[in-house]
């Protein structure tokens, strides 16, 4: 069955994405958020003309025909707007079959324990302990990550002196039964990153992510070398080639792709498989309650590599007013600390029909 047309529902930080093939079966998907309105375009402009036509059920090669075609533009803008049609036509595949995604790609519907991901750096140690303990005792987390250093601070922290207060203030506050995970955004230079780690090893944190600029493997590497603390990152990654890089040269302990940064499931899956076959866990990145949180509940309950938690975005509509109301029903509700994948085909979401009717719409159509 070949793809009739592919449909763009977007503001500028969403995009959900709608693929219909010739006997009228239809799925959902979504880009990677911020700025997708331009992604939009993206997946008109240089994926639609490729995957109009061609059959439903050859994901891969779809992708792969799209990555050869438009071969100038390899970045990550195409990668995201491949995905957008990835993501709709497992979302096709699951319906047509009554099975969840996760039951397509060898899983089951079930939990998924999660961890509480804080975004905020613009707080006091103090006070994102306290949120975090409210947390801790309403949704059931048992694991929390906050950010240290800067976003790219090259060395510089949010304000003199944070990271060196927040993260014994966290561990206080959350007590040895908490796992605690730190993020620092490619924030220090591999000196500063090993210095701050230890201080991580001491205070028992478990997982530091991004130490270094993120596309300084070497950087990187140097730090993972030096600390027994797991090093995580690979968010940012949408390339093949770096992604055999960082598993060959083991960069590295956890990666952590984004289904819809890295172009799609199938893609995420071919990573996985790369990082099983190399034997490193993958926890990856889903940093806000879009679909890109569905997308990975469903790919961690199916891969046999999965890492121990789900990253589940704490942060409401203060900080993502654009999260309100994308959806018919919540499918993000926590409980005892894990998120839970439901039975029902595909993503098991319905797009908020108010949401759509206010987005920027456009459609590619193939009338062969």
């Amino acid at each position: 069955m070949k793809i009739k047309s592919i449909e763009t529902f977007s503001d500028e930080f969403v995009c959900f994405t709608r693929v219909t093939a010739e006997d009228g079966a239809q799925g959902w998907g979504q880009v990677a958020p911020y700025y997708a309105d331009i992604t939009a375009q993206v997946i008109h402009r240089q994926v639609a003309p490729y995957a109009l036509g061609k059959d439903v059920g050859d994901i891969d090669a779809i992708l792969d025909l799209v990555r050869d075609r438009e071969h100038k533009f390899p970045g990550s803008y195409l990668r995201r707007a491949m995905g957008g049609v990835d993501t709709a036509l497992w979302d096709m595949g699951g319906k047509r079959e009554g099975k969840p995604v996760c039951a397509l790609i060898g899983g089951t519907p079930g939990t998924f324990r999660a961890y509480g991901s804080s975004m905020k750096r613009d707080i006091t140690p103090d006070d994102e302990a306290d949120r975090l303990v409210r947390l801790r005792d309403e949704k059931g987390f048992d694991a929390f990550k906050f950010r240290i250093g800067a976003e790219v601070g090259h060395d510089v922290d949010e304000w003199p002196g944070r990271t060196e207060e927040i993260i014994p203030t966290m561990r206080k506050a959350m007590g040895d039964d908490v796992a605690l995970l730190v993020d620092a955004n490619s924030c220090y230079s591999p000196d500063r990153a090993i210095e701050v780690g230890r201080i991580l090893q001491d205070n028992g944190i478990s997982h530091f992510e991004e130490p270094c600029p993120y596309w300084e493997f070497d950087q990187t590497k140097q730090v993972t070398d030096a600390l027994d603390i797991d090093v995580t990152g690979g968010e940012q990654d949408c390339m093949m080639v770096s992604w055999r890089d960082m598993i060959d040269r083991r960069v590295v302990d956890i990666i952590q792709p984004d289904v819809c940064y890295l172009g799609g499931m199938s893609r995420t899956l071919r990573v996985a498989k790369m990082a099983q076959a190399a034997g490193i866990p993958v926890t990856p990145h889903c940093a806000n309650l879009s679909m890109v949180t569905l997308f990975t509940m469903h790919l961690l309950r199916a891969i046999p590599n999965a890492g121990k938690y789900l990253e589940f975005s704490i942060e409401g509509l203060d900080y993502y007013p654009w999260q309100d109301k994308l959806f018919v029903t919540d499918p993000f509700a926590i409980v005892d600390g894990h998120a839970t994948v439901t039975d029902a085909p595909g993503w098991g979401v319905e797009v908020s029909p108010e949401w759509l009717a206010k987005s920027q719409y456009a459609i590619s159509s193939h009338d062969g």
